[in-house]
């Protein structure tokens, strides 16, 4: 079977004899990154391009970024939103949504996209516009929901958001989620079960240092420190760490905890710093690159993820690849990732004082902690590489074409069926 479903010259078929060309809708992208979504989208378009698909990202642009440009043999296609100065949210997302639909619609005049994928609510608007008027199915990658990170859904602007995630998941042909957790979670609170779910994880890529970490960090030579990474929102449980460094203060343990992200709590977590004065235990040192990450992970004597909410857990992965023995939250998709005391430690959710165990049993068994720290590098090498998770993903979209194009003639027939009656 010729599985090649746009017109493509013969050279340029991938070994596979697939082809696909891709409109890939995501509100973030490298170098303009708000969250994790931007990497795992950039990892993936860039491994979906290596396997031969022709790629193309359609995201939100700045004054400092060029409109389009080819990264990694991905098709970068930025717009500013039509109402790029609005200062309230939802408004410059709707005006996102709009660029994003007329953007794509010029573009489909030179390119016939074999589908779509959206990541998350973000850009439901356009997806579900474009998916009619592009006539190709919708798949679409649900990477966390808003009941999930509040509990529950408690306000006006939460039920919006959950409205949008559910029309998105109701109008997509299939749905991604990156850990079975996600998957019971999407079930459990949203009214639609007919769709297709598929369990693909996020990937990670294997990177090394390239810099000296003495030569950005020179002040921490010689320092022992924990190290904790994630957008600094309430949800990633950074409370427990500086409730964990109180108690540890109080007990005469020397643990210090370097943490790095950025955040609407950045300067609130800062302040609870200073009122309860751990200024020389818990340093919040805000955004950092992603050479910056690489080395104070590697240079780090344990990483801690405290999540309270985590649909996968790609930061656990990113301090697992070093060999770092990590302790993550009992919840969500990092309990798949994490087998207690052989691939990382598991820790009650909120609960400093079990933080704080799993940081004394490694710190008084340095070997038993260099072997949790390596079998969970093992097991990140083996599972989590992109190139596995790009190609899981490839036959989830060549299995929902193919799926598509079986039930247009059977319809096809079914009309033939009724003109000859």
């Amino acid at each position: 079977m010729n599985k090649t479903f746009s017109q493509q010259d013969e050279a340029n078929k991938p070994a596979n004899n697939w082809q696909l060309k891709i409109l890939m809708l995501c509100w973030e992208y490298p170098p303009n990154i708000v969250g994790g979504l931007s990497r795992h989208v950039a990892g993936l378009s860039a491994e979906l391009a290596g396997l031969g698909h022709e790629v193309h990202v359609l995201t939100a642009g700045t004054d400092q970024l060029p409109e389009f440009e080819n990264m990694s043999g991905v098709h970068v296609h930025r717009v500013q939103p039509i109402n790029n100065r609005d200062e309230h949210f939802f408004s410059w997302i709707g005006g996102l949504n709009l660029a994003m639909a007329f953007k794509a619609e010029r573009l489909s005049e030179e390119i016939t996209f074999d589908l779509l994928h959206a990541h998350d609510w973000l850009v439901g608007a356009a997806a579900i516009v474009l998916k009619d008027t592009l006539g190709v199915p919708l798949l679409t990658t649900i990477h966390a929901t808003e009941h999930g990170r509040n509990n529950g859904i408690y306000n006006e602007m939460q039920q919006f958001i959950h409205e949008k995630e559910q029309q998105l998941i109701s109008e997509s042909d299939q749905i991604i989620v990156c850990s079975e957790y996600m998957k019971d979670e999407l079930l459990s609170i949203f009214k639609e079960t007919s769709v297709n779910l598929a369990v693909i994880p996020n990937g990670i890529e294997l990177v090394e240092p390239k810099q000296a970490f003495n030569e950005i960090f020179p002040e921490l030579k010689n320092e022992k420190y924990i190290f904790s990474l994630g957008r600094i929102v309430k949800e990633k449980g950074f409370e427990t760490i500086i409730e964990a460094a109180a108690i540890a203060k109080d007990e005469g343990l020397d643990y210090r905890f370097i943490i790095a992200g950025k955040g609407p709590m950045l300067e609130t977590y800062r302040q609870h710093i200073s009122t309860r004065q751990l200024e020389s235990h818990v340093h919040f040192i805000g955004f950092i690159t992603d050479e910056q990450r690489n080395v104070l992970i590697q240079e780090s004597e344990l990483a801690v993820i405290p999540s309270l909410y985590e649909p996968f857990g790609i930061v656990a992965l990113e301090t697992m690849t070093f060999g770092k023995p990590t302790i993550v939250s009992n919840t969500g998709g990092m309990k798949g990732i994490v087998k207690h005391l052989q691939t990382g430690l598991l820790m009650v959710p909120g609960d400093a004082r079990s933080l704080l165990e799993q940081i004394n049993f490694l710190h008084n068994n340095p070997k038993k902690a260099q072997e949790i720290g390596e079998m969970g590098r093992q097991i990140v090498k083996s599972l989590y590489g992109w190139k596995r998770i790009a190609s899981e993903t490839s036959r989830v979209m060549e299995d929902l074409l193919l799926s598509e194009r079986i039930n247009k003639s059977e319809e096809e027939g079914q009309g033939k069926q009724i003109i000859r009656k």
